[in-house]
């Protein structure tokens, strides 16, 4: 074989390595490290909340570390997704959490086979809220692009959504997902390490506190009336007559008059009763749970690839070995 043709294969080589370990990037584990969602705070960690709604469930959030991705969020810590045959393990077809349901992903395969891209009316669509927005954003990134920031919203729904996000919007808002606390649960609060200045010595602070005080510093004691001595009269006597003379029931505690317990919070003003009550889908945190059985989808794209590029290199050592016969 000549110097030619192995160049090319040589080439043609490399870049079937290139394109082999790209895959591999794509379906290998993720990066992101599950926390606690106490371990979220409004400038750290990110939250992620996927709705499982459609199919009765609930809203499930937990935390994630950041820098990662919104693919490297969706599978750790118990989630796990299933990408489509024609688009790859980038596009998510089915998500499913290993403490909800023994982990089954959704859409079942009964429901939705993920051979080909789902239409727009029942898919997973990707919203992001940043730190402080009530407002949800559609992302405009896939899961293995978009980078969100720390103290920010993940969702996922499924259902009807454009492409531009303006219809099938989430019935959740951000506030109701994200966390509120600005240090991490069980953190210590931050020591004031300021010291005050020393005084001067010439400063009077004043005499030294004595312990006990002297006993001449108790308050004396009233004498008692001398023997014949009228009883004192009082200046002004309180008429019969008069309501405010008069012991009241008012004036003595009675079970009517008492401090009662407060009542239970009604939907007006009680905040317990409100987000019990507040409409949409319930919201359950969900722990950092044991991996669920990974399924990256359908190998055939890379599978294709590969293919692809044998192909074209077994076409150019042929176009080669012609050359060099009729040379």
């Amino acid at each position: 074989m000549s110097s030619r043709v192995t160049r090319a294969v040589a080439r043609l080589t490399a870049a079937l390595g290139l394109t082999v370990a790209a895959l591999a990037s794509t379906v290998g584990p993720a990066g992101a490290a599950p926390q606690a969602m106490g371990q979220c705070t409004t400038s750290s960690g990110v939250v992620l909340a996927v709705d499982f709604s459609h199919w009765g469930g609930p809203v499930y959030r937990s935390c994630g570390t950041t820098p990662t991705t919104g693919y490297e969020l969706l599978n750790q810590g118990g989630w796990a997704t299933t990408g489509t045959g024609h688009d790859g393990p980038a596009f998510i077809c089915r998500i499913g959490y290993s403490g909800h349901q023994g982990g089954k992903q959704y859409p079942t395969p009964q429901q939705d086979d993920c051979v080909l891209t789902p239409p727009a009316s029942a898919y997973w669509s990707y919203w992001h809220a940043n730190p402080g927005q009530n407002t949800w954003e559609y992302s405009q990134l896939g899961a293995m692009l978009y980078k969100p920031k720390p103290g920010s919203v993940d969702l996922w729904i499924f259902g009807g959504t454009n492409i531009e996000g303006t219809e099938g919007k989430p019935t959740v808002t951000p506030d109701q997902l994200r966390a509120h606390n600005t240090r991490p649960a069980g953190a210590p609060a931050p020591k004031d390490t300021r010291t005050a200045a020393p005084l001067p010595p010439d400063v009077n602070t004043g005499p030294r506190p004595e312990n006990p005080p002297p006993a001449d510093r108790t308050p004396p004691t009233a004498a008692p009336p001398a023997q014949g001595a009228a009883p004192p009269v009082p200046s002004t006597p309180a008429s019969p007559a008069s309501p405010s003379a008069q012991p009241t029931e008012s004036a003595s505690p009675s079970p009517s008059s008492s401090v009662s317990p407060p009542a239970s919070p009604s939907p007006s003003t009680g905040t317990g009763a409100v987000a019990a009550q507040a409409p949409g889908p319930q919201v359950v945190e969900a722990a950092p749970a044991a991996d669920a059985e990974h399924d990256t989808g359908s190998y055939l794209p890379a599978v294709a690839t590969g293919a692809l590029v044998l192909l074209i290199g077994a076409a150019a050592v042929f176009a080669a070995k012609r050359r060099r016969r009729t040379e």
